[in-house]
């Protein structure tokens, strides 16, 4: 297809025709007549040789290939919105934007809270929007990118994309403080033999997939959707969980919980930012980068000098060379 022949107002005309599903709301919410939304309707008709819209009664439904054109043009749109909105030059210190980052609440409370505040310091304009990612985001990367600044998601979840590292983090073993089963050490007989609470977003948590390259399928009697719940649901039970190791300095001091080393060799959690290419010479987007290293290579300075309270035989969090 040439795209310099594509009227690109029609790609603003289509997603609000399916999303609206009604030629008259569609076209108040982009500021049309009903006459001019009639005839984009006609024309997208025509260069897609389909109907898009059908009536059914009273309303209007859509075809097979409306259904798969809503999220497209949602995305084409949000993605033309961060085109043309891109920066040549960037005065943190002078100017406004929000930055929309997917991370999961381990993500923003361990790195997204030191981001605030260095934001915080340096642009009193800028705001950011942290968002809990879809559970699509691995078989949808490039679509979910596109409508946000930035995910923060550990490496070996996706791939193909531009990234910035930020901070590295560990896996330890939390059990209440007054379990009555494990002493100063677990074994791998009782991650195979006690009950588990865990994340339940496979994908943000792969250390729990290393398990099942020892043979040991977690019997799982709690699962949840944020892991600074974890510690709660450890507290008073014969439950084991697995929490990252800045996360967990947070959850020994909220929880009657304590944390030791995994009986095996954890993989460790290499963060970073990943980001879509079109933000690439955004100069915005580049101050957003550049900030978000600084801040984590702050993390990893101070994690040198920080433990957690009540593991037993923890050396320091790793560092990168």
């Amino acid at each position: 297809m040439n795209l310099s022949r594509l009227d690109l107002n029609l790609v603003v005309a289509l997603r609000a025709l399916l999303e609206e599903r009604n030629v008259t709301r569609a076209g108040e919410r982009i500021g049309l007549s009903q006459p001019a939304m009639s005839a984009a309707l006609s024309r997208l008709r025509r260069h897609f040789d389909d109907a898009l819209l059908v009536r059914t009664g009273n309303a209007y439904e859509l075809t097979p290939l409306g259904v798969a054109l809503r999220d497209r043009s949602a995305t084409a749109c949000d993605l033309l919105e961060r085109v043309f909105s891109s920066q040549a030059d960037f005065d943190p210190a002078a100017e406004t934007r929000e930055f929309t980052l997917l991370a999961s609440d381990y993500a923003a409370a361990v790195f997204g809270t030191a981001l605030a505040r260095a934001v915080h310091e340096e642009a009193p304009g800028i705001r950011l929007d942290f968002q809990h990612p879809p559970p699509s985001v691995v078989e949808n990367a490039a679509a979910l990118l596109s409508t946000a600044d930035g995910l923060l998601m550990p490496h070996g979840v996706i791939d193909g994309f531009p990234a910035v590292d930020l901070y590295q983090d560990r896996w330890l073993c939390m059990i209440a403080d007054d379990h009555p089963e494990v002493g100063d050490a677990l074994t791998l007989d009782q991650l195979a033999r006690l009950p588990w609470a865990v994340y339940q977003r496979p994908y943000d948590a792969p250390a729990a997939r290393q398990l099942s390259m020892l043979g040991i399928s977690p019997r799982v009697e709690v699962s949840v959707q944020t892991f600074q719940l974890l510690p709660h649901m450890i507290e008073g039970t014969r439950r084991i969980a697995m929490i990252q190791e800045r996360l967990a300095r947070r959850a020994v001091r909220a929880a009657a919980v304590r944390v030791l080393p995994c009986p095996f060799e954890a993989v460790p959690v290499q963060a970073a930012l990943w980001w879509h290419p079109v933000h690439a010479q955004d100069a915005a987007h580049i101050w957003l980068r550049q900030k978000a290293a600084e801040v984590g290579a702050a993390l990893m300075g101070r994690g040198q000098d920080e433990t957690v309270p009540a593991v037993q035989g923890a050396g320091p969090t790793p560092d990168r060379d």
